[in-house]
């Protein structure tokens, strides 16, 4: 160690006070008090026990802690928390009820074998679903496959997957075609 250098352990630390911040997640408000600095995927695992946005690899690398955030997908590992401000952040948890035909699609195509990124590829895919699909069907499942390639899936259920997001976007375009009987 150099004379003038000064041990990390006797330079002093700012305190980290605890902010208290009011989000709205899943359509209701909640007030948190966070740590500077803390995740938004750890305020709504640990502070909120919403736990089906899963962590993997921390990163932002792999999709698994996808929550949308003001209707966008975000990778909630990146995201500090007391940015979130205003936005409304929506989890797999206030997307579900909303999105029983992409869960019932995904169980059919057999688009999740472990689990595990299942929550955040729903996320992702209801995101998906909400925007303008190209009409043809080749250029569907490349579209899918474009837009979720944030997603990974370490069961490599990809094929499944894409069926999945294909089926729900015709089926939910069917069922606004005008003129329909049902």
């Amino acid at each position: 160690m150099k004379r003038d250098a000064v041990p990390l352990a006797a330079v002093p630390q700012p305190a980290s006070e605890p902010l208290v911040t009011r989000l709205r997640i899943n359509g209701a408000v909640a007030e948190v008090s966070l740590t500077p600095g803390e995740r938004l995927i750890d305020m709504l695992r640990d502070r909120l026990r919403l736990t089906g946005t899963k962590e993997a690899c921390g990163r932002g690398e792999c999709g698994a802690c996808t929550v949308l955030l003001d209707g966008r997908p975000v990778m909630s590992c990146l995201v500090f928390a007391e940015m979130v401000g205003d936005a409304e952040v929506q989890t797999i948890e206030g997307l579900a009820a909303a999105n029983t035909d992409l869960r019932e699609a995904f169980a059919d195509c057999g688009a999740f074998q472990c689990g595990f990124c299942t929550p955040g590829q729903i996320v992702r895919g209801a995101a998906l679903l909400a925007e303008p699909w190209p009409d043809a069907p080749a250029a569907r499942e490349c579209f899918v496959r474009h837009r979720m390639s944030g997603n990974l899936c370490r069961c490599t259920g990809y094929t499944g997957i894409v069926e999945a997001m294909v089926r729900t976007a015709d089926a939910r375009t069917a069922a606004r075609m005008p003129g329909d009987v049902r």
